[in-house]
């Protein structure tokens, strides 16, 4: 499946992350009348006239020799690389800037079709225009991001240029990197694509949105999702940073699977918890990857040690898989994706209930339900009721006999029967009536 890019690209300012979010109909991008904001390039999907897109947000691109600045003229300009369309966003309440006609530069030398668009026109003016003719790509067409102006037509224009459409539904596996800043999230996901996609700096905090990167491997599309860093709230002082880590949770809810990236060099802080509890609680399938492993020194009972020390710590994803990588060596980075694929199976893995009911009565002849007050706990059939993540409904005699650590010896049981490695296996308890009866 092939959807067309479209990628918003123009100088610091002129409300580049504004459109992106009109656009897609969210507050996904952060807004902050500060230049430089956006650094990474920002996917989402969006959709007009039924047509869907990949629309791709970038940082502003500027003459400034700071490296980090120089980072985000590389990752505007990948951007420009990847785009079938490209909106060259210009500000009409400041006029032509000299950046602009670099921008223009740029682009000029790229056969993919350019819409210059001219941003916070609260009114169409003619005169508004005249001065970006100059550029080389024809009118602007005038919108105001801010108020919703004339998004209609820019659309229109949009998927005019769409020259090939795909109709299929999207069967993507959407995998989230997340954990605490400077973990090596983004140079895992660098690793595991092979290229530069997202802005890789030793300052903790540097990937402040959540990066969507869709790519196919064996043939299976996936969609990586990379997200800022997550901070304990005390140390969340700017807003950005505040939204980052409420991006980061979006994220997760997004995802089919989350990778969280631990730090080998620093291992398993307090926050590190937090951080795979993020993922546990939003029922997500989970796969751990201990990150910077070369920078361990080891012996043969070091890899035993940590598992024992995650497995202790982490007790509540026990059914996670565990990976030593290495970002930097690129050591087992390459069984990360295949782990991933394994792991999304068993996300979405049904059991029939004959075979679930048989489990079942095996495990009550195996171990007695728990008794209180007299009264005992009796467990008549299960049923899988949904799968992202695999849900099991019990139906008993009252369910409040069922205790944690029987349904845990149930879920064991059925877990030593069916797998669902790497996936939550939830339980729904029902008391059976007569109605349920039938």
């Amino acid at each position: 499946m092939s959807r067309p890019v479209v990628a918003i690209v123009g100088r610091p300012n002129v409300g580049k992350s504004t459109l992106f979010n009109r656009i897609i109909g969210e507050r996904l991008a952060i807004v902050k009348d500060v230049p430089g904001v956006t650094r990474d390039r920002l996917y989402r999907e969006a959709q007009w006239l039924e047509k869907p897109f990949i629309l791709v947000d970038t940082g502003g691109i500027t003459k400034e020799q700071d490296p980090l600045k120089q980072e985000v003229y590389t990752q505007a300009y990948l951007a420009i690389e990847e785009a079938d369309v490209i909106l060259f966003v210009v500000d009409v309440k400041e006029g032509l800037h000299p950046l602009d006609r670099e921008v223009a530069q740029i682009l000029r030398r790229t056969s993919k079709p350019v819409i210059l668009v001219g941003n916070k026109a609260d009114r169409y003016d003619v005169a508004l225009k005249s001065d970006f003719y100059t550029l080389g790509f024809g009118a602007a067409i005038l919108v105001s991001a801010e108020h919703g102006l004339n998004i209609g037509d820019l659309l229109d224009n949009v998927v005019k240029e769409f020259h090939v459409q795909d109709g299929e539904e999207d069967d993507s596996i959407k995998v989230a990197l997340i954990g605490r800043p400077n973990s090596g999230k983004s140079s895992l996901l660098n690793a595991i694509l092979g290229e530069q996609r997202v802005i890789v700096s030793p300052i903790p905090g540097t990937t402040r949105d959540a990066i969507d990167t869709p790519f196919i491997f064996e043939e299976q599309e996936y969609l990586l999702i990379d997200t800022a860093g997550i901070r304990r709230k005390a140390r969340v002082e700017e807003a950005v940073e505040y939204y980052s880590v409420l991006r980061a949770i979006r994220a997760v809810e997004r995802a089919d699977v989350v990778l969280v990236v631990l730090d080998a060099t620093d291992f398993l802080a307090e926050q590190d918890k937090k951080v795979a509890g993020i993922a546990h609680e939003a029922g997500k399938a989970i796969i751990i990857l201990v990150n910077k492993w070369d920078l361990v020194k080891k012996d043969n009972r070091t890899a035993q040690e940590f598992e024992e020390k995650v497995r202790r710590e982490l007790s509540f994803v026990d059914y996670a898989p565990l990976l030593y990588v290495s970002a930097k060596t690129g050591q087992r980075v390459g069984r990360i994706i295949p782990e991933v694929f394994a792991v999304a199976n068993e996300y979405t893995r049904r059991v029939s209930t004959r075979m679930l009911n048989e489990v079942l009565r095996e495990a009550l002849l195996m171990h007695q339900p728990p008794t209180r007050k007299g009264k005992q706990l009796k467990v008549f059939y299960a049923t899988q009721v949904k799968v992202k993540p695999p849900t099991i409904q019990l139906w008993v005699n009252e369910p409040s006999l069922m205790h944690f650590s029987f349904q845990r010896y149930l879920e064991n049981r059925i877990r030593e029967n069916f797998g669902f490695i790497g996936s939550p296996l939830h339980f729904l308890v029902r008391k059976r009536s007569k109605k349920n009866d039938g």
